[in-house]
């Protein structure tokens, strides 16, 4: 999800060429989209010129009129992901059109294993229904020329498109029907999103044994293209594959996230204290002393080492805020605070050391970044110059 603080015409200059919204849902057409469009128009032009040499350079705008129709079809995909979503009342913030097809990003919703599976699906439902509908326009045999050249592409490309995403293997829409079957079975989403991201790594290396290691080993001739397009599209799903998983591990360990359990020890004291205020409440730097303003709010962190080195002669006139560095604006935290709803709530601060407050507003610990990352990755945080 966004940060509000981004402001909306940066976001959308980042997503792309905004072509406005469908049932309310932005979409954006993504600077990357035109690399594909243009490898479509450098491999399908020369082909149809070949097949239809009266079409002269107009063969090259038929081939760009194919990604446009095949840009429709993924657009029709994802608003299918998007609308059957919206009946489950889950809100979709983007669809985006890209290098790879495009992909539809929702906000924050609960998801169950069935509804899971009822919006991957919809997906892929759309490119079949398409291509049907294709067919049934060939069948009528209303069609003649470039049109029927386009549209009998059109119904192969989607019902190949189709086909692919039910792979059961994430990131493919396929991958739902293991994640959640495997979610239904163990009630953990993530064990299911892990299990098809593992899913989605096998049908990568069955591609590849098929498309590239089969014919090196048979010895049979290379098609260039294919290989390389087996290469870009595996790279592609290996990488989606594994930052499902990646992600599933980080959310299985978002228990362990609590502004409390990760806490320091702290005290506040007001900004008008003096440094030897300061250390008699916490001698040996603990615990840790933060600064709060008149109105209450925490404002600063004391550092322990700048108080010890303030003379005794002149602890008692030395104000605390010259030992103390500043806390990012609204840098603390409710003491109950805690999993997803924490780490997006953090994500928005500045700085690295957020205030945990009780209900009462009084300070009852500090909580470090460090720990946050620590205790969702497992791994120690590696330490910035900067507090």
């Amino acid at each position: 999800m966004s940060s509000p603080t981004t402001p909306h015409h940066a976001s959308a200059k980042k997503e792309g060429i905004p072509l406005g919204r469908i049932a309310g849902i932005p979409v954006y057409l993504a600077y990357s989209w035109f690399v594909i469009a243009g490898f479509t128009v450098i491999v399908y032009g020369p082909a149809l010129l070949v097949q239809m040499p009266r079409l002269g350079l107009g063969a090259y705008f038929v081939a760009l009129g194919y990604a446009l129709l095949l840009a429709i079809s993924v657009l029709l995909h994802e608003l299918a992901h998007a609308l059957s979503a919206k009946a489950f009342k889950w809100p979709t913030e983007k669809i985006v059109l890209n290098l790879w097809g495009g992909h539809t990003q929702f906000e924050n919703f609960t998801a169950s294993p069935g509804r899971s599976v009822v919006v991957a699906l919809a997906g892929p439902a759309s490119n079949f229904v398409l291509a049907a509908a294709m067919w049934g326009v060939l069948s009528a045999d209303v069609l003649s020329g470039v049109s029927e050249i386009l549209a009998n592409i059109l119904m192969w490309a989607n019902l190949l498109i189709g086909l692919f995403n039910v792979l059961p293997g994430l990131p493919l829409d396929g991958g739902r029907l293991v994640e959640s079957a495997v979610w239904k079975a163990t009630g953990s989403q993530d064990k299911g999103t892990i299990a098809a991201g593992w899913s989605g790594r096998i049908i990568v290396a069955a591609l590849v044994i098929w498309f590239i290691a089969l014919p090196l080993l048979t010895g049979a001739p290379l098609d260039i293209s294919l290989m390389l397009i087996t290469v870009l599209v595996c790279g592609f799903l290996w990488m989606g594959a594994s930052s499902s998983i990646h992600h599933a591990k980080l959310r299985s360990r978002l228990y362990l996230v609590s502004a409390a359990g990760l806490a320091d020890r702290a005290v506040g004291v007001p900004n008008s204290a003096s440094v030897a205020d300061v250390l008699a409440i916490a001698p040996n730097g603990i615990p840790a002393v933060v600064i709060c303003g008149p109105d209450g709010k925490p404002q600063g962190v004391v550092d322990p080492g700048a108080a010890a080195s303030v003379p005794l002669e002149a602890a008692t006139t030395t104000p605390v805020t010259a030992v103390a560095h500043a806390l990012g604006a609204g840098a603390y935290v409710p003491e109950w605070s805690k999993g997803q709803e924490l780490i997006q709530y953090l994500a928005r601060l500045e700085g690295g050391e957020y205030a945990v407050v009780d209900h009462n507003g009084i300070v009852t610990g500090l909580l470090r970044q460090q720990a946050v990352v620590t205790a969702i990755t497992g791994k120690e945080a590696r330490r910035s110059g900067r507090p």
